[in-house]
C-alpha cells in the first residue's frame, strides 16, 4: 500500500515507518521538525529510517520518501493528497505534552485541531480507505472508573492537549457520518522505549541521574501509568490500520455507545493493562543505569491524572492484539539505547 505517516521523524511515527517498509508498503513521511526538542534527535530518527530501509530485502522493502511539511499549512497538504493519492493515512503529528500545553495552549490548536482538519480534508477528497490517528490516555481526564474503557465518558478532559485531543475523535466522527470516510482512534497509555522524547520521563530522568542532578517526581511518586512500550504500540497500529473500521449496525440512538457509531468510526485503548506505579518505574530505570537518582518529591502537577489503566477488551477482539512488553524488558531496551546515543559510557 502507499501510506502516508504524519509525524516521520517522531518517536512513534519513525518506528512505524521502519515496520511498514519492512513489510513493502511505501511509506510517505512528513514531518515540521520543529524545535519543540532538539531537531537532532529527529534527524536521527529519519536516518535510522534510512539506514534500516537500506538493509530490506530488495524483493520486499517499500520505498520511503520525507517531506518536511506543516500540517496546518492548508495549500500545501491539498497540494500532497491530490498529488500522492494515498491509500491509507495514519495521522502521528501532534503537538504533545500535557504540561507544555498548560504553558502555551494556542500551539495545540494550530497543530491538533486545524492540522488535523487538513487531513480530514485530504482524505475526504482524495478517497482514502482508512485514517488512523493518534488519541490519548488524556482524554480519560475526571474519570476514575478503573480502567479506562473506550466506552467511559470522556467529557471532562483536564488539559487543553487532552481537550484538542477528544476535539480530533469528534471530528474524525463527523467526517466518518457525513462522508463515510472509515477513521480510528487510538488512545495510546504512556508510550516509553528507544528514541523517546527528552521531554518524556525516561530521558528527563537519566539526563538528570547522569549528571548528578535531582528528578522531580510529582505526585510523590505514587500515581500509576499503564506504560505501554513502543514495538507493542506500534504493532497494534499496523494491525488496526489493516483492519479498516466499520459501521456498527447495533448502535442506538437511545443508548449511545461512546466506541463505535452507525457511521464507519472507531476508537481503542492501546495500552499495556498493566499499570505500575512511578516509583517503581524509577527503580527499575536506577538498576538498568546502574545508577541512584536523587528525588524531588512534589505534588500531582496541574493537567496530570493520578492513574491510568486501559481497557483493551475491543481490541482484542477486534484484531486480536494485546501489548505484552514488561516494564523491566522496555526500559532494559531504553537504557541500552541511552547509553549508546548520548555515549554516557565514555563520560
Amino acid at each position: 500500500m502507499k501510506i502516508l505517516v504524519t509525524g516521520a521523524a517522531g518517536f512513534i511515527g519513525s518506528k512505524l515507518s521502519e515496520e511498514l517498509l519492512a513489510r513493502g508498503d511505501d511509506v510517505v513521511g512528513i514531518d515540521i521538525l520543529n524545535d519543540y526538542y532538539d531537531v537532532r534527535l529527529k534527524k536521527a530518527r529519519l536516518k535510522r529510517i534510512e539506514d534500516t530501509f537500506s538493509t530490506i530485502e530488495s524483493t520486499k522493502k517499500g520505498s520511503f520518501r520525507f517531506i518536511k511539511m506543516d500540517l496546518a499549512d492548508r495549500d500545501k497538504m491539498e497540494s500532497l493528497f491530490a498529488e500522492e493519492q494515498f491509500e491509507k493515512v495514519v495521522n502521528l503529528a501532534a503537538q504533545a505534552g500535557v504540561r507544555y500545553s498548560i504553558e502555551n495552549p494556542l500551539s495545540y490548536i494550530d497543530s491538533n485541531i486545524v492540522g488535523f482538519a487538513h487531513i480530514l480534508e485530504g482524505c475526504r477528497h482524495n478517497k482514502v480507505k482508512h485514517l488512523v490517528y493518534a488519541s490519548s490516555s488524556s482524554v480519560y481526564g475526571l474519570n476514575e472508573s478503573m480502567p479506562f474503557s473506550i466506552h467511559d465518558n470522556v467529557d471532562h478532559p483536564i488539559s487543553l492537549y487532552a481537550a484538542s485531543k477528544k476535539s480530533g475523535e469528534l471530528m474524525a466522527h463527523t467526517y466518518s457520518h457525513l462522508y463515510q470516510l472509515p477513521t480510528t482512534g487510538l488512545r495510546f497509555f504512556t508510550v516509553y522505549g528507544p528514541w523517546d522524547r527528552p521531554d518524556m520521563a525516561l530521558q528527563k530522568f537519566a539526563k538528570a541521574i547522569y549528571e548528578g542532578k535531582a528528578i522531580d517526581v510529582y505526585n510523590y511518586g505514587k500515581h500509576r501509568r499503564d506504560f505501554t512500550y513502543i514495538d507493542d504500540i506500534v504493532e497494534g497500529i499496523i494491525r488496526v490500520l489493516d483492519n479498516v473500521a466499520q459501521p456498527n449496525p447495533e448502535w442506538s440512538g437511545q443508548s449511545p455507545d461512546s466506541a463505535t457509531s452507525p457511521a464507519p468510526w472507531r476508537i481503542y485503548n492501546i495500552g499495556n493493562q498493566q499499570p505500575v506505579e512511578l516509583m517503581t518505574y524509577i527503580e527499575t530505570l536506577e538498576k538498568h543505569l546502574g545508577k541512584t537518582a536523587e528525588k524531588n518529591l512534589l505534588p500531582l502537577q496541574p493537567g496530570d491524572v493520578p492513574d491510568t489503566y486501559a481497557d483493551v477488551t475491543e481490541l482484542v477482539k477486534d484484531v486480536d492484539y494485546k501489548p505484552s512488553t514488561t516494564v523491566d524488558k522496555g526500559i532494559k531496551a531504553f537504557a541500552s539505547w541511552y547509553k549508546d546515543y548520548y555515549n554516557v559510557k565514555k563520560r
